[in-house]
């Protein structure tokens, strides 16, 4: 299984990105999917985890939104209203935990790349 991670940049302050995610090699409708992010000195950490239920970091509430399409087997997190602490590389991941939600990542499958988001002020 590769997931491929796309759709980073560099944003303004209040600004909107969409990050994609595919999924080549098996089907992933019985994985939870999601992103985390990692920035310079700091923990990677869940931001936003689509499967039997929808998770996402306060930080991000009313902002983010992760969906999936199954078909294209690819899972989109749209973020909005960026802010300068969303700077991060972002990182889809895969886990077969289908029912919980798992912050630790330990409990994810697979990987994609990481995709840099930089939100300037």
């Amino acid at each position: 299984v590769q997931l491929q991670a796309s759709g980073g940049g560099l944003v303004q302050t209040g600004g909107s990105l969409r990050l994609s995610c595919v999924a080549s090699g098996r089907a992933m409708n019985n994985y939870a999917m999601g992103w985390f992010r990692q920035a310079p000195g700091k923990p990677r950490e869940l931001v936003a985890l689509r499967g039997g239920r929808t998770y996402y970091v306060d930080s991000v509430k009313s902002r983010f939104t992760i969906s999936r399409d199954i078909a294209k087997n690819t899972v989109y997190l749209e973020m909005n209203s960026l802010k300068v602490e969303d700077t991060a590389v972002y990182y889809c991941a895969a886990s077969a935990y289908y029912g919980g939600t798992y912050y630790d990542a330990i409990y994810y499958d697979y990987w994609g790349q990481g995709t840099l988001v930089t939100v300037s002020s």
